[in-house]
This record gives C-alpha cells, structure tokens and sequence, in this order.
C-alpha cells in the first residue's frame, strides 16, 4: 500500500492519544503485552521462517538460531525482569531540601516512539526492537523494510492481528514512505541499518530534537586478528560457521581478516576445509546456504569479486539467478586497499598479512579508522588480547570465538562513533525506551524559611551558618 504524509500523520496522531490515555503505563498492562507478543511469535513460528526462507534463503535452523529462537529469549527477559527495572529509585532529599525527606526518580516511556528496521534480520531487529520499546510502555509505528518483502508483508499481517494500530502498527513502503515518518514529531526513533542512512536519520531527527539510537555496522567493517599462535583449526572453524551465516549480511559479521603472516598459508588452507566441510564443494547449489537480498545486491558483490579476481584462493563463483554467492577469500590484501576499508555484508573475505611482532602497529591502524561494532581476536596470548579489548574503540566482541557475546542475557547490544549509538537487549532495552523523571514530594509542616528572603540583616548570619552545614 501507497502512503501519504496526511496517512502517517494520522497514524502517529491516533498513537499519541493513545499513549496520553495511560494505557501503557501499568507494568501489569506491559507484561500483559508481552506475554501476548512471545505466545503469537511462537504460533506463527512456520510462518516466520517460511518468509525468511524466501527473502534470505535460510534454512529452518539457520532461521530459528538467528532470529524466531532470540526473540523468545529476548520477550522471556523482559517478562521476568519488568518489574525489577522499572522500581522508581528512593533518593534522600537531603538537608537543603528540608522538610522534604524522599525525592523518587521514575523511569518513564517516551512515548510515540519510530522503528525503522533492516532486511537482514527482519524479524529479530522488528520484533525484538519494538519489544523493548513495549516493555518501556511506548506505543511503536515500524517502518519495515522493502527488501525483505516477504518479511514485512507477514509482519504487517501479525502486528495487524496482535495489538491495535493505536499502540503498534507497521508501515511498510521505500525510502520515500521512511522520509515521510521522519517528517513526523516522533518522541523516541530507532534504527537500524548504514551509517550512512544513520547520519539521515540524525539529522532528520534533530530537527526535532528526537532522542536517537542507531544499530549500524560501522563504515570499516568488523575486523578479525589472527595471530601466530591461534588454534588454527578452531578459529577457521568458527570463521566459516560465522561468514556463511546469512550470506555475510550482518552487521557484526567478519569484514576482513588480518593474519600472521608466519601462519597465513596453513590458515587459509585449514579456512579452506572449514567452509567444504560445513557447506560443500559447490556452496552455491546448497539449499541450506542463504542467497543476497536483491540483485544489486549480487552485482555488487559480484563486481567486487572480479575486481580481485586474480587474487580469489577460494570461492569466487555464483549464481545471479538465485542470487547465491559462494564464500570467497581474497588474499593478499594490503590494510590500505579498499576493499578493508568499508563494509562489504556479502559473502567476501579479504586477508590482510601482517607480521606478528607488528601487531601493534596494526591495531593502530585499526583504531585510526572509524569505530566499529565488533572485533574479534585469535590468540593464546590472554594479556595482550584483554589490553586490546580494552583500549580499541568498538562495540562488542570476542576472544577465541565470534559473535556469540549477543546471545549472553543482560548484556548490552550497542555500537560507538561510526557504529552507532544507544544500546539494547534485556534490560539496556528498557533502559533505551525510558527517560528518567524526578519528583520531590514536599511537606506543607516544619517548613522553615531558610530559603526564603529576606536574606541581609540580623538573619543573615544565621542562615549561612545553618546552609554551610547542610553542606557538610
């Protein structure tokens, strides 16, 4: 369906008054919805992946570990933690602030809050998303989008049968219909998607002064480290479990590799036997291999490849027809090339040499460029990796495994600089969906007029003496 600006004006206008009713305040009221959303997404379960298999071309299991199976998971940690997190902080008032004894701080919806979501988890960046949103007792219009068709059309569909338009409703549409919600005065905004979308969305947002949080892949990419002493077997295991995955389409996905070049040769080559033996020989023929969103999509990559044809070790094939492209290692590649210096989300795999004893100096030049939203190290040397991941700028990350630390419950899911900003999962999520609110309750006894003037005369003394110890 075609969308004017008078239509989402409307939409965004029916959510506000419903939002100014209450409704969404009540904790029980949330966890009510809650409940309601984690029973209707493990009843459209077949749904939800059959339409994941035709945009993406996952795989039932691929779909449920990425994205049906989180969302449970997410749902259950706010149904269980709601209650806790939303508890109003007890302040003293303190002796300034006589006779008032106890100051609240309450932790309060935004309110009518736009969720702008990405193709590539469809389901997991929508639903997980406007959970949060739900669970901070906001209402949610979601801007889905047009890539992922078959997604968003079912999720137009659910949402449409879960909760009224007035507290969720999706809108589905180009980047037309996304620039005429931005238009609109909307109290909290998410999205999720390119930095360069990211710096749109910003600067449509201030505008109107709206809160912000992006989810962005980083404008250089996801970088992997692979020293000499790595357990090659295991890490190129990992490597190839984690690009295969939807194809190379995640934002924390490996951009590139950068490996010793003592063990470069035996790591490609055990790189090599990891992706034959988890996809085939002919990975493009795969059914269980996930295929590029769209066909410019293929053709990038696809052009990218032929570009470094000459230096392709592995892969290098595809399929415009099914828009499969196989996993392909380019290598050598100098740190200064293109290639690693911006996000490439296919299925490429450029490696850059480095020597070991330099390994400084590489992540120097890593932490010269902008910051991105995972990092990954290889290593058996446990003191050099933890002062590396404590003094690289980067969202999230591992050692000796890859992207993982987003299934721990209780931790932050967030970026830095060119990778985003604001954080979410569990209860960071309700943190990002609510803003502080401070209330003094006064008292209308013993009500000295300490504060009051007049403030010269014989009194003067009096009361800086009392105010100098309400200091101490």
């Amino acid at each position: 369906m075609a969308y004017t600006e008078s239509e989402i004006s409307a939409i965004v206008a029916a959510q506000r008054k419903f939002f100014r009713t209450g409704t969404t305040l009540p904790i029980r009221w949330r966890i009510q919805q809650l409940k309601k959303l984690k029973t209707a997404v493990i009843a459209h379960e077949t749904e939800m992946e059959d339409a994941l298999a035709e945009d993406l071309g996952r795989s039932r299991v691929e779909a449920y570990l990425c994205d049906v199976g989180p969302i449970i998971v997410e749902i259950n940690e706010m149904i269980r933690g709601l209650r806790r997190w939303s508890r109003p902080e007890r302040h003293f008032s303190g002796l300034m602030c006589f006779p008032s004894i106890i100051t609240k701080v309450y932790k309060m919806p935004y309110g009518v809050s736009l969720v702008i979501s990405p193709f590539n988890f469809p389901m997991l960046l929508t639903i997980g998303v406007v959970a949060a949103a739900m669970c901070g007792g906001n209402t949610a219009v979601i801007k889905a989008s047009s890539k992922s068709a078959a997604s968003t059309a079912f999720l137009k569909k659910f949402f449409a049968e879960v909760f009224p338009p007035e507290y969720i409703t999706l809108i589905d549409g180009g980047h037309d219909v996304a620039d005429m919600c931005l238009a609109q005065r909307f109290d909290k905004i998410f999205y999720t998607g390119s930095p360069s979308v990211g710096k749109h969305v910003l600067a449509e947002a201030a505008k109107n002064l709206t809160p912000v949080a992006l989810e962005l892949g980083g404008e250089t990419g996801n970088w992997c480290v692979v020293r000499k002493d790595a357990d090659l077997k295991d890490t190129a295991r990992k490597i190839a479990f984690f690009k295969l995955c939807n194809a190379g389409q995640i934002c924390i996905n490996i951009n590139q590799i950068a490996v010793a070049e003592e063990i470069a040769v035996p790591f490609i080559e055990e790189l090599k036997q990891a992706f034959i033996k988890q996809i085939g020989e002919q990975p493009v023929s795969n059914p269980e291999y996930p295929k590029l969103i769209t066909d410019s999509a293929y053709d990038k990559c696809a052009k990218l490849a032929d570009e470094y044809r000459e230096r392709i070790v592995f892969g290098g094939t595809g399929d415009k027809a099914s828009r499969h492209f196989a996993p392909t290692m380019i290598y050598p590649v100098d740190i200064n090339e293109h290639i690693v210096q911006h996000e490439l989300f296919c299925p490429l795999l450029p490696i850059v040499p480095f020597k070991d004893a330099e390994v400084d100096k590489l992540m120097d030049t890593i932490a010269e460029r902008e910051h991105p939203l995972a990092m990954y190290l290889f290593t058996k040397d446990m003191k050099w990796a933890n002062r590396i991941m404590q003094t690289q700028q980067y969202g999230g990350g591992c050692i000796n495994e890859v992207c993982i630390h987003m299934m721990v419950k209780g931790v932050p899911f967030n970026g830095t600089g060119h990778s985003g900003m604001g954080a979410y999962h569990g209860e960071w999520g309700f943190r990002e969906f609510t803003h502080p609110q401070t209330v003094l309750k006064g008292r209308t006894t013993f009500n000295l007029p300490l504060r009051e003037h007049p403030y010269g005369g014989k009194m003067e003394k009096t009361k800086l003496g009392i105010l100098r110890k309400f200091e101490q």
